[in-house]
């Protein structure tokens, strides 16, 4: 009798114990900086309910908006040290870290968004082998829309910029600044109101989106769509995490990954087309650049590429011919 009754207590549980390996769930944390109505963390918010329903909930993704996991410069390290399993970052701001991260961020290269996302193809290869060489696998990466000028006063040419006050957020943003001769201050988009509102900042290049989401015609009036650049968000995962999942959920997660990236690239053209009439209707004026403004803003271009691409070396100098050659 007692041999029955440990017998089929040990079934009992050697039960419990494989329905609680049939029924592990994995959970990840993904670090965003941008608020629930960005239409970055609509799409992330998406990526994640698509994985869950692909996984039938084996795998949980949280998303951690607005910078309350860290702070938008800490995230990509965050992910590389496993302090998050994933994170979306700006690339162009880690272009000292690496200039392949900075391609996306060469002004005038890509006029539009289907030369953008050429460039976007040519710049993949060495943007996977460079983050795998740091621990993280690219799921996808999504562009904002085109960079415009806003200011306060308007600008017929580069000399009206002279001495202003210019928001940078990146290497690229405080060559250009530095090379109209305005004043750089280094602002994240957090702190954009503020900075404007006090006027510790009085013009800057950034998406329509971005100006429309902080509302800048409240204390800009002018905005001139140069298209400077399309940059993109990486959204990346730690190798490790990555590699711990079983093959089916590893192709689940990346089928999630294309199709977010498909549906961001949309969602940034539609975008751009509401955020410019947000800018019209907060009372902005939206305006095509002047010739001159344009011929002088394309020679500041040609400079921060060749500058580019001497520092980027084979690497960099392989992104821009595969990129040539898609045009």
């Amino acid at each position: 009798m007692k041999r029955r009754i440990l017998c089929a207590t040990a079934a009992l549980v050697a039960g419990i114990g494989f329905a609680g390996s049939a029924f592990a769930q994995t959970k990840w944390d993904f670090a965003t900086a941008y608020p629930a109505f960005n239409f970055h963390s609509k799409n992330n918010e998406q990526f994640a309910k698509d994985v869950d329903a692909a996984t039938q909930g084996k795998l949980k993704i949280t998303l951690h908006l607005g910078a309350s996991l860290f702070k938008m410069p800490e995230i990509k390290r965050a992910v590389q040290t496993g302090n998050a399993q994933m994170g979306e970052f700006f690339m162009v701001s880690f272009q000292n870290e690496a200039p392949i991260f900075g391609a996306d961020g060469l002004p005038f290269l890509a006029a539009n968004y289907d030369e953008a996302y050429k460039l976007y193809q040519a710049q993949k290869p060495q943007l996977q082998k460079l983050l795998d060489k740091q621990g993280q696998v690219l799921l996808y990466a999504v562009a904002w829309p085109p960079q415009g000028i806003y200011t306060k006063k308007p600008i017929n040419s580069i000399a009206d910029l002279k001495g202003m006050k210019w928001r940078v957020y990146s290497p690229t943003t405080a060559r250009i600044g530095e090379l109209v001769g305005a004043q750089p201050v280094t602002i994240q988009e957090a702190e954009l109101s503020q900075a404007l509102a006090t006027g510790v900042i009085e013009g800057l290049i950034t998406s329509s989106a971005t100006g429309a989401d902080n509302k800048l015609f409240e204390n800009l009036k002018y905005y001139y769509n140069v298209q400077a650049w399309i940059p993109k968000n990486a959204v990346v995962v730690n190798k490790k995490v990555f590699n711990a999942l079983s093959k089916p959920e590893q192709d689940a997660v990346l089928q999630a990954a294309a199709a977010a990236e498909e549906r961001g690239w949309k969602a940034s053209r539609e975008v751009d087309a509401r955020a410019l009439e947000t800018l019209k209707q907060g009372g902005m004026s939206v305006e095509q650049p002047s010739a001159q403004l344009k011929a002088e803003l394309a020679k500041v271009g040609e400079t921060v590429v060749k500058e580019w691409t001497e520092k980027a070396g084979a690497d960099g100098k392989a992104v821009l011919d595969a990129f040539k050659a898609a045009k």
